[in-house]
């Protein structure tokens, strides 16, 4: 017989409500949801006063690992996930090298195995030349793509190229949006920029819109589907109003809570792609995930090293660490009145778990996984550099406080972080997908 843990006297935050009940975890899959308080159990954790979530699952970071581990790699990310309540990753494709072959793929993931301390996943990305890699692919989420500005030949903004890969791949396609041609024009006329805040005059609101147009044009007309990533704008927003059932979006804590006036006191350290746009901008991304419009909160985790980072612009890189803040920062919003807790399962557990076809993943559901997070909603606590598991070791939120914290963090039914303390020992596992389920709309 396996081992029992019995999480008990917690509120579990299920998708819909939020009750009071005992949860019995029997090796790595929950057992039980309304167990007794009594139930035999070998571990028993007293979760009264805290609630209990579905363990967060971050579709969209970027671990810097192979070739860029001097910012982050897959262990320290992994911790600074656990740290922050989140149980599942999805890493994008633009390392040194690019993950745009099978062997490529496979090579992250056998690595993965050996060092992410939380469950994980790998996108392949696109290039002009390697659609033949992208036919042949499994074992991953999807197909990402750069329509903007990219590192090496991860740049796709040739039409018949893009026409292609939606007309030829059957795997889902997530996009990064920004109209190259726009950006370059808006670059020109600032004869390249000068000041931090000259980032969002360049990559402005219409280069978001033009290229996120253009990629939803591609995805109706070949019946693909695709996810809209880090979504910025108002504009945006009304495009995903009229969505189809293939068309998904999500939203980044720091669009959503940052505007334009954040480089007054942050400079380069809110410097992200997309840019951040208006107040008027960060309401409607709020409206639009109430509405429906967006289903996801993920964090584009995208650590540079701070020496990196106060460069003069425009030679400061884009990019900013949020991942194991992310979650205390929407549990502070939830203590604010902004959103309520089974808002938080739905849009950064749930619908990021059905949107990439995640296997018993994203929900406090019997069978499922027991990838789980305890937080404090009363908890304070301020985030400060120095206490960064982060490679980096810095967050652009230092010094602020917030209310509302994730305590103790289960991947698997094991406790990898526990009030400040690591249980380095324990890996993740491969997320298994499958992409025949029909995704976010057909799994609601």
């Amino acid at each position: 017989m396996g081992r029992r843990t019995l999480i008990r006297g917690g509120t579990c935050v299920f998708h819909d409500e939020v009750v009071r009940a005992n949860v019995v975890v029997e090796d790595n899959r929950l057992a039980s949801i309304d167990a007794p308080k009594h139930s035999r159990a070998d571990r028993i954790v007293e979760a009264g006063g805290l609630y209990l979530l579905p363990g967060i699952v971050d579709s969209h970071v970027h671990f810097r690992d192979p070739g860029l581990t001097n910012k982050e790699d897959v262990h320290t990310g992994s911790l600074a996930a656990a740290k922050g309540g989140v149980t599942t990753i999805l890493d994008m494709p633009n390392t040194i090298p690019p993950t745009i072959t099978c062997d490529r793929l496979y090579e992250k993931l056998d690595h993965a195995s050996r060092a992410c301390h939380v469950n994980y996943g790998f996108y392949i990305g696109a290039t002009t030349d390697n659609l033949t890699e992208l036919q042949a692919a499994n074992r991953t989420p999807g197909i990402k793509i750069f329509i903007g500005s990219s590192t090496g030949n991860m740049l796709v903004d040739d039409q018949e190229t893009l026409e292609n890969i939606f007309a030829h791949t059957m795997l889902p396609i997530c996009a990064h949006c920004e109209d190259e041609s726009t950006v370059r024009a808006n670059a020109q006329l600032l004869a390249g920029g000068h000041r931090y805040e000259d980032h969002s005059a360049i990559r402005d609101s219409q280069a978001a819109f033009i290229a996120a147009r253009r990629a939803t044009d591609l995805a109706r007309r070949h019946s693909h589907r695709f996810h809209l990533l880090h979504t910025s704008t108002q504009e945006e927003c009304e495009l995903l109003t009229d969505h189809c059932d293939f068309i998904t979006a999500e939203a980044c804590p720091h669009h959503l809570l940052m505007d334009t006036s954040s480089y007054d006191q942050l400079g380069a350290l809110a410097q992200v792609n997309p840019a951040l746009k208006s107040s008027d901008d960060c309401r409607a991304l709020w409206n639009a995930l109430k509405t429906g419009a967006l289903q996801s909160i993920v964090t584009d985790h995208a650590p540079h090293t701070l020496k990196e980072k106060t460069q003069p612009y425009p030679e400061s890189p884009s990019g900013l660490p949020s991942i194991e803040n992310a979650l205390a920062l929407m549990l502070n919003e939830v203590n604010r009145g902004n959103c309520t807790l089974s808002d938080l399962a739905m849009w950064m557990s749930d619908a990021p778990a059905r949107i990439w076809d995640m296997v018993g993943k994203g929900r406090i559901v019997e069978g499922y996984d027991a990838d789980l997070v305890l937080v404090d909603l009363e908890k304070s606590q301020t985030i400060c550099n120095q206490d960064q598991v982060t490679k980096c070791k810095w967050s652009p939120w230092d010094g602020m406080t917030l209310t509302g914290w994730p305590v103790t963090t289960f991947v698997q039914g094991h406790i990898v972080y526990d009030n400040g303390t690591f249980d380095e020992s324990i890996l993740g596992l491969e997320v298994p997908f499958d992409h025949a389920r029909g995704g976010y709309w057909a799994t609601a």
